[in-house]
């Protein structure tokens, strides 16, 4: 009996310090949430730091100073400040979602065997990256990782592969998204390294199929148009174990996310990647058209838009207040009170 009792209130306990748990990770409500993001706002809005991608012309067009905030809860609930309606291009932050449907369908080893999980310490498009491993050791964020997940994604034809990626997309962010014709086209006729890249990583067999139709495919995921509000969706539904909190879909299996995370925390924010993880704690993905997406797990999904971007290709104005939001509601994971009282 004393046995029985012990296992039970042991349990009973257990399942109350679970729950206080909860509580305190989501001691933040709606006001504090929507204050925090309505502060980072107001502190970052006329910043004035950085400048537009010009490497492909269409980027360099995008006005300066469209700037907004979003944060979706994993219960669904959306929070928002600035600019956001507009749309820009999507760029590197697709990567997240293509890579999520490769895994989807052949399991996470895939990654590891092929272009490796590594972080470079070379730039995003460098072709030494490739060289020095002949094409492994490598990670599914810089372009040849990319573009070589990109030939893996499912279909027998070009047309199918395509379908599968925007269908990927629009289930994270919980509509319809377009490609962005301009940007498309821009991209099209100024993407002869990245198509350099893909000839390359297939000379070492590890991107399947016609390197041309995986560029070409590369660059039209790149030019899905987002606004803040998609892209904190997007972010949500991997805080949320790959559910969708807005529309409750289940996009994809959150045995799967994990390893997700783990890419954008080592090498989603390009060179610059160790140090904002040191700052705030998130796995993230930048775009160069002036997006950025961060994780807090089990939490938040938090994105800002601004063209602007930093030397290392990440937008100023949204590393700074995503940080600012991470700070205020305390998104940071790894951030723990002590379990037991100190004396």
């Amino acid at each position: 009996m004393i046995a029985g009792f012990k296992k039970h209130t042991t349990v009973a306990i257990s399942v109350l310090m679970c729950a206080s748990l909860a509580v305190l990770v989501f001691a933040q409500g709606p006001s504090d949430i929507q204050s925090a993001v309505d502060a980072a706002y107001a502190k970052y809005k006329n910043l004035q730091e950085g400048k537009n991608a010009d490497y492909i012309p269409a980027l360099a067009k995008v006005n300066p100073d469209l700037f907004g905030l979003a944060v979706v809860t994993t219960d669904g609930k959306v929070y928002t400040a600035g600019d956001i309606k507009t749309e820009v291009s999507i760029q590197s932050i697709s990567k997240v979602f293509t890579m999520a449907r490769v895994i989807q369908d052949f399991g996470p080893e895939i990654v590891e065997k092929t272009v490796g999980v590594d972080a470079t310490g070379l730039p995003f498009n460098s072709i030494v990256a490739i060289e020095q491993h002949k094409g492994k050791e490598m990670n599914p964020f810089v372009n040849a990782g990319a573009i070589t997940m990109t030939s893996l994604v499912k279909g027998s034809t070009p047309t199918e592969q395509w379908n599968n990626i925007i269908a990927t997309h629009n289930a994270f962010a919980g509509r319809q998204l377009s490609v962005n014709q301009e940007v498309y086209k821009s991209e099209s006729e100024t993407n002869q390294r990245n198509q350099a890249i893909a000839e390359l990583m297939h000379a070492y067999e590890l991107l399947k199929g016609d390197p041309k139709v995986a560029t070409d495919l590369y660059t039209r995921q790149c030019s899905i148009n987002v606004n803040a509000k998609d892209l904190a969706i997007m972010a949500a539904t991997l805080a949320d174990g790959g559910r969708n909190p807005v529309t409750g879909k289940q996009v994809i299996d959150a045995k799967n996310v994990p390893e997700i995370l783990a890419v954008m925390a080592t090498a989603g924010m390009y060179d610059d990647s160790g140090k904002w993880l040191y700052m705030t704690g998130l796995p993230a993905k930048s775009g160069v058209g002036g997006g950025i997406i961060a994780v807090s797990p089990g939490k938040y999904g938090i994105a800002a838009i601004s063209p602007p971007l930093d030397a290392a290709g990440n937008s100023v104005r949204a590393q700074r207040a995503i940080a600012e939001i991470d700070r205020l509601i305390k998104a940071n994971p790894y951030e723990a009170q002590p379990v037991r009282p100190t004396n």
